[in-house]
């Protein structure tokens, strides 16, 4: 089934929160909305665990701060006895980031931050994120479920271009979204130090979150991993992340440096970092000298990104459905016919490095 297809029954959420108001809170967003209703609450980790085997839920919504069995703790458990998709909500605080990122690696589908202010309860911003990730968490568990099993990778449309033939690419773009932060900590510490180019990334995150995914990152990787600042020059060897809540472009004042600009403009964007501005902007600096990779991800941000680079004459790469939590951006690329290769996650680093002409030294 494609995950854009409509799930007929209702989707029934476990809300699982120690704060009463948060489960309160929750609950009204969820059975509010068409298509959703709440199976039941939980203040516990462990009476979670009995309501999950009890109820058989499509989805569950886990905080990640609780006493006793932790939010963590919770979905290791929900992973090995009860495996379905496990929305984090965390709040944002570093801790509560590196404790979300733990919990993606540990298999959380997402997760959604409840910022609220010292001053306020009020967490209704959060509520078209929420719906939106329970929607495409339980179109996954349905589609997973299925028979009929996955295809293997195979060409996209207007997939001909032989990569050993064309000019070494200066500089990888890469974006990504639902799915990202387990994808990245799985594929960039499979690059080496000595990487030839740089590599610009978007992940879609809330602002809080960017920083300490970077710093993770880096205590995991050979190449240096940072949250981008404006106006840095480009390495290579150096993966950049874009901030949340400002646009990341490339600049080439003179023929020999490029540097980073950071941007909340332009307004208006889906996404605040975009990966169309990002692709778009060094499709436009690098032309045939640019490689755009697109992964994992709901929605369509980064398809007109990876037109300008083909346009250009650069190369793309996208991830295959098989491998991706969400086949939603990539998807969008394949139908557009604008993929020179299609493939699995585990080989996009070795594409990557193939396409870069890297040789491991001796």
């Amino acid at each position: 089934m494609s995950p854009d297809a409509i799930i007929r029954r209702p989707i029934r959420v476990l809300v699982v929160d120690d704060s009463a108001f948060m489960r309160t809170a929750l609950s009204h967003m969820i059975a509010s909305e068409a298509g959703l209703e709440v199976a039941a609450t939980a203040c516990s980790g462990s009476e979670a665990l009995a309501k999950i085997a009890a109820l058989d839920p499509d989805v569950v919504t886990l905080d990640i701060e609780m006493p006793g069995l932790d939010g963590l703790q919770t979905l290791r458990c929900i992973m090995s006895q009860f495996p379905r998709p496990v929305i984090m909500v965390s709040a944002v605080t570093a801790k509560d980031a590196d404790n979300t990122f733990n919990a993606l690696a540990a298999g959380a589908f997402d997760y959604v931050p409840k910022n609220m202010s010292s001053t306020t309860l009020d967490i209704r911003h959060i509520r078209q994120d929420l719906i939106t990730k329970i929607r495409a968490a339980a179109q996954l568990r349905q589609s997973r479920s299925e028979a009929v099993p996955r295809k293997p990778p195979q060409s996209s449309p207007g997939e001909t271009r032989d990569t050993t033939s064309h000019a070494a690419p200066a500089i990888v773009a890469l974006g990504t979204s639902t799915g990202g932060p387990k994808a990245l900590q799985e594929i960039l510490p499979l690059f080496p130090r000595e990487l030839s180019v740089p590599i610009l990334i978007v992940q879609h995150m809330p602002p809080g979150f960017t920083a300490p995914f970077a710093q993770r990152l880096n205590t995991m990787c050979s190449v240096s991993v940072r949250e981008a600042t404006h106006g840095e020059p480009l390495h290579p060897g150096v993966v950049y992340i874009a901030p949340a809540g400002l646009h990341m472009t490339v600049r080439r004042p003179s023929d020999s440096h490029a540097i980073l600009c950071l941007d909340p403009h332009p307004k208006g964007s889906v996404h605040t970092p975009s990966v169309d501005v990002l692709m778009t902007s060094v499709a436009e600096t690098y032309g045939n000298l640019a490689l755009g990779v697109i992964m994992t991800g709901m929605g369509d941000d980064g398809a007109q990104g990876m037109r300008a680079i083909h346009s250009h004459g650069g190369l793309t790469f996208g991830q295959d459905e098989a491998t991706c939590t969400v086949y939603g951006m990539p998807r969008v690329c394949a139908e557009m016919g604008i993929l020179t290769r299609v493939v699995p996650l585990s080989q996009i680093p070795a594409q990557i490095l193939n396409a870069t002409r890297y040789r491991k030294r001796a």
